[in-house]
């Protein structure tokens, strides 16, 4: 009897698993339908003379296939649709996205979760050649760090802006998970900590707690450091773990910044502005003339439009001794009647002007 039981689960399981299969194949077939109609889409915007890769249908297909599941999960229909994206964007015209490399950085990582695997990826050593890789239509996209939650802005990317003409196209928000990793796992073999300072900064506390006589050291990027601690036994690196599996590095602990929440915010630049997509934030950078309240009369249009201004930055215009240029983010598309009525009135009062991009905002 209890024979017969085990028997009718395992016709039970059976029956499913082939119904299971059976739908694997009906998905399969639905994706090469998909690919099917890209082809076509890839023909008209060819013929006209349209981009490829367009920021605001991406989030738009998110949008609507994120309403239609009932169990699988958010975050899994993510990854699925990305990598789906990924494929027909590839099938469109082969992209190619430089970033800030070498493989397993961060930037690396947040550029595969906007643009998938599909695609053709260029590591760069620094962020100035990704904006001329792009400015030169070396690459179709770039990817380059913005600000970190934790430590602020990336200056380096902001000066770019100045004297390279090219758009903000997308951002991309990535949660950042450090962890220390050697060759062996052990701690004892940990004699020099190696990483890019922002990560080192961002692990100061939790390494005076657990490591507080080991020297730490500058590098390049957290996936320089693995490379350092994959060739010397006694070098331990802060990276990710992505890192530690492409450089077959042990970890010796995860999750080791000592806040949480630490998000680094990346920008996707092109050679155009993206159109609206119904959540956008728009990107500008002026410099002012040097008069009582010339800031004031800048802000005072963002405010009166009813326009929501998220940051406010200032540089050293590298132009001429204590002039600063400012950057600036507001809710909204220059398309949108409030953002173009303040911008407008603040080209009135600036001695230089540039709007860097109108885009989709990211979901936090």
């Amino acid at each position: 009897m209890e024979k017969d039981k085990k028997n009718d689960h395992s016709v039970s399981i059976d029956s499913l698993r082939n119904k299971i299969s059976h739908i694997d194949e009906g998905i399969v077939e639905l994706l090469d339908e998909r690919m099917s109609c890209v082809q076509e889409v890839a023909r008209l915007k060819e013929e006209s003379n349209l981009m490829f890769y367009v920021p605001e249908r991406e989030k738009e297909i998110y949008k609507k296939v994120l309403t239609k599941a009932k169990l699988f999960p958010d975050k899994g229909l993510r990854v699925i649709f990305r990598e789906v994206m990924s494929a027909s964007l590839s099938l469109e015209k082969p992209l190619k996205i430089a970033y800030l490399g070498p493989e397993a950085t961060f930037t690396h990582q947040a550029a595969m979760k906007r643009f998938g695997v599909s695609l053709n990826y260029l590591p760069e050593e620094r962020i100035e050649d990704i904006f001329l890789d792009v400015e030169n239509d070396r690459v179709d996209f770039g990817v380059v760090p913005i600000e970190n939650s934790i430590e602020g802005v990336v200056n380096y990317t902001l000066d770019m802006f100045m004297n390279v003409n090219v758009y903000i196209v997308s951002e991309i928000i990535l949660e950042i998970k450090h962890a220390l990793m050697n060759k062996s796992g052990k701690t004892e073999d940990v004699k020099a900590i190696y990483s890019h300072p922002n990560a080192l900064a961002q692990c100061r506390g939790w390494l005076k707690r657990h490591f507080p006589n080991v020297p730490t050291f500058e590098t390049t990027s957290t996936a320089k450091a693995a490379k350092i601690a994959q060739e010397n036994r006694e070098a331990a690196s802060i990276a990710s773990q992505a890192a530690s599996e492409l450089y077959n590095l042990r970890l010796i602990a995860n999750g080791i910044e000592d806040r949480l929440n630490n998000i680094t915010r990346f920008l996707v630049i092109g050679k155009y502005i993206s159109h609206k997509s119904g959540r956008d934030k728009t990107s500008i950078m002026f410099s002012i003339k040097d008069r009582v309240g010339a800031l004031y009369h800048i802000l005072k249009p963002i405010y009166e439009s009813g326009v929501n201004l998220t940051r406010i930055q200032s540089r050293p215009s590298g132009r001429e001794t204590w002039t600063y240029v400012f950057y600036i983010d507001l809710c909204g598309h220059i398309e949108d009647d409030c953002v173009k009525k303040s911008i407008d009135k603040i080209r009135e009062e600036t001695v230089f002007f540039k709007v860097l991009g109108s885009y989709p905002a990211e979901e936090r």
